[in-house]
């Protein structure tokens, strides 16, 4: 009797550690990762390529989908409204994390509405020009917009971009106060009317602008990184061109909804950072022009948050008012 007593509290030990083990098992379905842009674009790209690998790596479908609109918020208000369980997460670029500073009534705060799971990357910015026009060098381009301001427009993929701090951060080392923006639901539409001649000035993640540009159909004049990109050599930075204080990145990240258990967040970040590695040694960020990161989940915070002062700061010089 005591044998079979004792048989019976093992196996319901047993029991019972199976059914919590299979309660903590993660993830334990497929995972959507959203991105706030339209596809095509270099958040899109850089974001399918994480995908990828991460769900080899966890053995669940990590499927990337497109929510774009209102400069990055409807897929961001998609990501924190869903259930906190980890298996929806938000790829955004440094555009997230600036919803407060350009938007009048933001429906979020970045820093407080979201976990912050891991950092990615960063990638220097590109400024390309529509290839019907004769400039080649930044100099030339700052001025001809000087002398016809009226003939020069610049397109802005999204408001708090990288690429609009790029545009003001250009403005501002050419002495060009009132430089026209046009504002886009994204890289790709932007970048599609500066190569049909409609915009003439876009400056992007290099990530998103080098397939357009090595194929002709826009004209790359500069990088805003401090020393040439492997992915475009041939393009001189905004430091060779005169421009020394002209450098600055685009970054990418992943969020979670707040509530995300602190357990599932810190798996997520170690099972990103463990797909980061795995597509740098196999040098598949390198023809994105994407510098790797690998960071906890508290210093990805950390950084975002001096990330948001420093880039309040810029915006307040320029005058910049959230529309």
């Amino acid at each position: 009797m005591y044998c079979m007593k004792r048989r019976f509290a093992v196996l319901t030990l047993l029991l019972l550690g199976t059914a919590a083990a299979a309660q903590t098992k993660f993830p334990e379905g497929p995972i959507k990762m959203v991105v706030p842009f339209a596809a095509g674009g270099g958040v899109d790209s850089a974001a399918r390529l994480l995908a990828k690998q991460l769900g080899t790596n966890l053995n669940v479908p990590v499927v990337v989908e497109n929510k774009p609109g209102a400069n990055g918020s409807v897929g961001g208000k998609f990501v924190q409204t869903s259930n906190a369980d980890g298996l929806t997460l938000l790829f955004s670029a440094s555009t997230h994390a600036l919803a407060k500073q350009v938007m009048a009534t933001a429906p979020y705060d970045p820093q407080t509405d979201f976990a912050a799971v891991a950092r990615v990357g960063e990638a220097p910015l590109m400024m390309v020009i529509s290839p019907s026009l004769p400039q080649t060098k930044l100099p030339e381009v700052i001025a001809a917009a000087k002398q016809s301001p009226d003939k020069w427009t610049a397109a802005l993929p999204a408001l708090g971009a990288a690429s609009h701090l790029g545009t003001l951060m250009f403005a501002k080392q050419g002495n060009l106060p009132n430089l026209v923006t046009a504002v886009y639901k994204g890289t790709a539409p932007a970048l599609t009317d500066v190569a049909g001649g409609h915009v003439q000035i876009q400056i992007d993640a290099i990530i998103a602008l080098q397939g357009m540009a090595k194929a002709g159909k826009v004209k790359p004049i500069m990088v805003t990184s401090a020393k040439r990109s492997s992915v475009m050599p041939n393009v001189p930075t905004a430091v060779e061109s005169g421009y020394p204080k002209f450098v600055t990145e685009s970054w990418y990240g992943v969020w979670a909804p707040k509530a995300t258990p602190a357990d599932r967040v810190q798996s997520l970040n170690k099972a990103i950072n463990e797909a980061v590695q795995q597509l740098t040694k196999a040098g598949a960020w390198e023809p994105l022009g994407v510098e790797p990161v690998t960071e906890s989940s508290e210093d990805f915070r950390k950084y975002m948050a001096t990330y948001v002062i420093e880039s309040a700061d810029l915006l307040k010089g320029a005058g910049f008012k959230p529309e």
